[in-house]
């Protein structure tokens, strides 16, 4: 399944999203309606810490993705809005930003929960 995850920054969730998508055999990718400078050192300690190459993560804007390009764009929650592009799902995560590594790891173990739901 082609995936496209997008939220605000990018940075956290649906970088975890794609990574995981990823590690489970789709072809996945993520965007923001306002991408950060760089993905959390968090997300990344999480993804790496099962296996996942995250050399390639990095934030990328929503405006270099086209949805009819993938079979589900899911926004990842924080009320993102994309005129321009259908969301198909919104899972409404809360944005592990600036919290512990835990919240991190309990947002990553509801994605691949979700994700496990798709296939």
């Amino acid at each position: 399944m082609r995936l496209l995850f997008v939220c605000v920054g990018n940075s956290c969730r649906s970088q975890m999203a794609e990574g995981i998508a990823r590690h489970l055999g789709h072809e996945a990718a993520s965007a923001g309606t306002h991408p950060a400078s760089q993905v959390s050192t968090h997300a990344l300690t999480i993804l790496e810490s099962k296996g996942i190459d995250t050399s390639m993560l990095k934030p990328k804007s929503v405006d270099l993705f086209k949805a009819e390009d993938f079979d589900m764009v899911i926004s990842m929650g924080c009320g993102v809005s994309c005129p321009v592009m259908r969301i198909d799902q919104d899972w409404g995560l809360d944005d592990p930003v600036g919290q512990s590594l835990s919240v991190f790891e309990q947002t990553a173990a509801e994605i691949e929960r979700r994700l496990k739901l798709l296939e």
